[in-house]
């Protein structure tokens, strides 16, 4: 599962994770923030609907990492407007910067499980004092070791609690129908160093 592997799956338009807008769950999410101006990273975006939604609610300081050139292309062609140089093709781990809210959304349930825990410490170094991790997860194991591979509450909690503070980790209420009763969304604030 290299950059390769997830530039063909685009070129095969073989993205089953895509909905084509923004995810109620994150849409509900997003309403309910009220500060514009913070800084706020979405990682594996690929067509970054929820940077668009963003984008086009008045939020300016969004940046969107995807390491398949094809769906950075579908967002710039999608999103004349939207700042150049927040739009990133390279891997998130090799990512810098400091942000107050990362968005997840189909991202991490691509990443092998041996990378998981690199995920949360990443994100953690990302995040500025107090920032904010939300999204949504997985709530199935699903064991095949290709993506998606899912979790459950359980493991999430021993994962995330030593870098986060869990706010929010519970059933989905308003997802999708095909994912209903698979998702958890949840709100991680950034533990204190």
């Amino acid at each position: 599962m290299d950059k390769q592997f997830w530039e063909e799956k685009y070129l095969q338009k073989q993205t089953g994770w895509d909905i084509g807008n923004v995810s109620t769950p994150l849409k509900h999410y997003i309403d309910q923030l009220n500060n514009q101006q913070i800084s706020i990273l979405i990682p594996g975006a690929g067509n970054a609907y929820e940077a668009e939604y963003l984008h086009e609610n008045g939020f300016v300081d969004i940046t969107i990492v995807d390491w398949a050139e094809t769906a950075i292309k579908n967002l710039e062609a999608r999103m004349p407007n939207f700042p150049k140089d927040k739009i990133l093709c390279q891997d998130f781990f090799s990512m810098e910067g400091n942000f107050d809210l990362i968005i997840e959304q189909t991202f991490f349930c691509a990443i092998p499980k041996h990378l998981r825990k690199d995920y949360v410490q990443k994100c953690a170094t990302l995040l500025n004092e107090g920032g904010t991790l939300a999204g949504l997860l997985f709530n199935n194991p699903m064991s095949d070791p290709n993506p998606p591979i899912g979790g459950t509450y359980d493991e999430y909690v021993e994962l995330f609690s030593e870098d986060f503070h869990i706010k929010t980790l519970e059933l989905c209420y308003n997802s999708i129908p095909p994912r209903a009763g698979n998702e958890l969304f949840f709100i991680f604030k950034k533990n204190k160093c």
